[in-house]
């Protein structure tokens, strides 16, 4: 079992994650926060880690148990170059942390990141990043 830091465990609280949900993690690393909310949305639920570091992704890959059952999923590619697969379902939420084109440290790669994910969402869902109290909510478009 994993065991998140305070911080990443405060976010995980705070994002409204309700059994079986299809939820997107950007900037998964390791995986530990996906591995986290699957748990909490149950067998029903699915969660996708994308990152753009190969480590990252074998890492996750690694330590998931959660695969085997459908329940959770890692691909290795960068949130401005994200798209749906085909019969892939829309997500219900998408969270990233410490994700520079998100939090403004790459504005421009942060727009079209903005544009991929706002296609891969379900209509009304939100894009939570950490830097509120402990997230808040991006604009997509």
């Amino acid at each position: 079992m994993d065991t998140l830091s305070p911080r990443l465990l405060a976010i995980v609280d705070a994002l409204p994650l309700r059994e079986g949900m299809n939820v997107l993690e950007i900037g998964c690393g390791p995986g530990a926060m996906a591995r986290e909310m699957a748990r909490r949305i149950g067998p029903l639920g699915r969660v996708l880690g994308i990152d753009r570091s190969a480590k990252a992704i074998a890492q996750a890959v690694a330590a998931s148990k959660e695969i085997a059952v459908g329940q959770l999923s890692f691909r290795q590619i960068s949130g401005e170059d994200f798209r749906l697969e085909i019969l892939e379902e829309p997500f219900d939420l998408a969270v990233a942390v410490r994700v520079g084109a998100l939090d403004g440290r790459h504005p421009a790669i942060g727009v079209r990141m903005r544009a991929a994910i706002a296609k891969a969402l379900k209509p009304g869902a939100k894009l939570y990043i950490d830097g509120g109290s402990p997230l808040c909510e991006v604009t997509l478009l």
